[in-house]
């Protein structure tokens, strides 16, 4: 089935880009990033910058626009049945060039998992310098770090 993704959640502040690879079944159904509750993105933020975990949609707006983080997938299209990384095909990348070049604050790249770090490598290598391939906040993934997440966003 033909999937789109969300647009990219940015404002000029935006200091942090934090890439995913394509919305899960649970985030589309919420029309939201991270929308499913087992996903550890949330509580992650909330950890590491002593917040409360946010709930709705306008709670994780306003969390991520107070601490300068933006997120974009980098699948804005895709053929996919479920939610599992290994099962996007006919991928078109987003276009991360264009959205950098008109948020000239963006200083860092925070990829969410090693199939957005592909993507990301493989359509603009030119960001790897300023990029930091981080494990997946993903339910699905065994080797989550949150000291790494940590040391990421503090940095």
């Amino acid at each position: 089935m033909r999937c789109v993704g969300f647009p990219p959640f940015i404002d000029d502040d935006s200091e942090i880009l934090i890439l995913g690879s394509f919305p899960s079944v649970k985030s589309r159904e919420t029309s939201f990033y991270y929308g499913n509750d087992r996903n550890r993105f949330w509580t992650v933020l909330s950890r590491v910058f002593s917040a409360d975990r946010p709930n709705t949609n306008d709670d994780k707006k306003l969390l991520l626009k107070r601490l300068k983080i933006a997120l974009w997938d980098m699948v804005v299209t895709c053929d996919i049945e479920g939610s599992m990384d290994t099962a996007i095909k006919n991928a078109v990348a987003a276009d991360i060039k264009g959205l950098i070049e008109t948020h000239p604050k963006i200083r860092k790249i925070i990829t969410n998992g090693k199939t957005a770090h592909k993507f990301l490598t493989d359509n603009f290598p030119e960001y790897l310098n300023m990029t930091v391939c981080l494990p997946s906040t993903s339910p699905a993934n065994p080797r989550f770090s949150f000291d790494e997440w940590e040391t990421a966003l503090t940095r």
